[in-house]
C-alpha cells in the first residue's frame, strides 16, 4: 500500500512496562504506524508483544512511555474511551446470544438507536460475509465463522484502530490460511488502522504492510515483509523470520578486495555495502545465506562439501550439505533441475550463491 506522509497516525514512544522481573516485558519500544496501516507484532513467546498489545488497549498501565493517536497521549484514557476494536484470541463470543445480538453487544452499550443498530449490524455481516446467518448461534458456526462474528464485532462500533491478537492460533492449518486472506480483504475494505499480535511468521509475511519484531521486549527491527525477510537487520531477525543459514567467516583480502573465508575455503565475495560497519581484515563475521539462493554446483574450487541429506518435499527437494569442518548448510532446489541431479546422497558438490543473497553480520 502507498503509505500516508507523517505526522503518524500512531506513536508508540518509549513504551515500557516491568512486571518486577530481571528486565521489563517491554523495554523503550518505539515506532509509528501510518493511518489504514496493517502492523504486525511478529516474535516468539515472551517477546513482549501481546503486552504491548494490552497496553495499547488500556489492559496494562505501562511502567514508563507513551501512546499517542494523532498527537495525544492515551495512556491515561480508560479503554472504553479508546475508540479501538479488539478481537481476542478466544473470540469470546456470548453463547446465548445470536450473530447479530453478538454483533449489536457494543452498539447497545453505546444507546445506538434501533434503527441504525440495523443498519450498522447488517453492515457489518456484509463487510464479513455472514448476511445469512444473523439468526444462528455460535454453537452452530464453524471455527472461521465465529471469527469472521468477532471481528464484525469489533468493526461495527466503527473503530479508529482494531487490535487482533492472535486470531488464527486456534484453527486448523487449512482454515488459517483461507482466514490470512479473509482478515486482510475485510481490513483493506474497512480502510481500520490495525496492530495485530502473531508468533506466526508466515501470518505476518502474508498479511502486514510492516512487521515489527520484537525480542526479549525490544524492537529488533521494524519494516516491508520484503525487507526483513531479504535485509534482516541482525542474527535474531534472520533466523526467526524464514529458513536461514548462518556460517562463520573470516574476513580476509586478496590484492586489497575483501573475501569472506570458512575454514580456508572461500565465499561468495561480497559486494562493496555487504559488510558491517566496523569491519577490518581478520575479523570474525557471520554469514547469512536462504536455503532458496543456494546454487550447486559441480567442479572444485570455492566452497565445497559432501551431500547427507535429500528430502522430497513436492515443490522443492531439500538437501543437506556438510562441510569439511561440519558446518551444516541446507539448499532447496527445484526436482528434475541439473542442481537436483547433482544432489546424491555421498557426492562432493560445490555451493555457490550471489552477493545479493547474503546479509553478513558481526560474529
Amino acid at each position: 500500500m502507498n503509505l500516508p506522509a507523517s505526522p503518524a497516525h500512531i506513536r508508540i514512544d518509549s513504551l515500557t512496562f516491568d512486571y518486577g522481573g530481571a528486565r521489563p516485558a517491554v523495554d523503550a519500544l518505539s515506532f509509528d504506524i501510518a493511518k489504514g496501516e496493517f502492523i504486525g507484532l511478529l516474535g516468539p513467546s515472551g517477546c513482549g508483544k501481546s503486552t504491548t498489545l494490552r497496553m495499547f488497549a488500556g489492559l496494562l498501565a505501562p511502567t514508563a512511555g507513551k501512546i499517542l493517536i494523532d498527537g495525544q497521549d492515551i495512556v491515561s484514557r480508560p479503554s472504553w474511551k479508546r475508540n479501538l476494536g479488539l478481537v481476542f484470541q478466544s473470540y469470546a463470543l456470548f453463547p446465548h446470544m445470536s450473530v447479530a445480538q453478538n454483533i449489536a453487544f457494543g452498539l447497545h452499550l453505546r444507546k445506538v438507536g434501533k434503527e441504525e443498530l440495523a443498519s450498522r449490524v447488517a453492515s457489518a455481516l456484509r463487510a464479513v460475509r455472514l448476511e445469512g446467518f444473523a439468526a444462528r448461534r455460535p454453537s452452530e458456526l464453524s471455527g472461521g465463522q465465529q471469527q469472521r462474528v468477532a471481528i464484525a464485532r469489533a468493526i461495527v462500533i466503527e473503530p479508529e484502530i482494531l487490535l487482533l491478537d492472535e486470531p488464527l492460533s486456534n484453527l486448523d492449518a487449512r482454515l488459517r490460511d483461507e482466514m490470512r486472506f479473509e482478515i486482510r480483504d475485510i481490513q483493506s475494505r474497512t480502510g481500520i488502522t490495525t496492530l495485530f499480535v502473531t508468533h506466526d511468521q508466515q501470518e505476518a509475511l502474508t498479511m502486514c504492510d510492516r512487521i515489527a519484531v520484537m525480542n526479549a521486549g525490544r524492537l529488533e527491527q521494524i519494516g516491508t515483509p520484503a525487507e526483513v525477510y531479504d535485509r534482516a537487520a541482525t542474527p535474531f531477525v534472520a533466523n526467526f523470520i524464514g529458513r536461514a543459514n548462518m556460517l562463520p567467516a573470516v574476513l580476509a583480502k586478496a590484492a586489497g578486495v575483501p573475501q569472506l573465508v570458512h575454514q580456508g575455503m572461500t565465499l561468495p565475495a561480497p559486494g562493496p555495502t555487504d559488510l558491517p560497519p566496523g569491519a577490518s581484515e581478520g575479523s570474525e563475521l557471520s554469514v547469512m545465506v536462504r536455503p532458496h539462493a543456494i546454487r550447486l554446483k559441480a567442479g572444485g574450487g570455492g566452497l565445497t562439501g559432501r551431500v547427507t541429506r535429500r528430502v522430497y518435499v513436492g515443490n522443492i527437494i531439500e538437501v543437506e550439505v556438510e562441510l569439511p569442518g561440519g558446518q551444516n548448510l541446507v539448499a532447496e532446489l527445484r526436482p528434475n533441475s541439473e542442481e537436483a541431479a547433482l544432489a546424491q546422497l555421498g557426492s562432493e558438490t560445490r555451493l555457490d550463491w550471489q552477493s545479493s543473497d547474503m546479509r553478513i553480520f558481526a560474529a
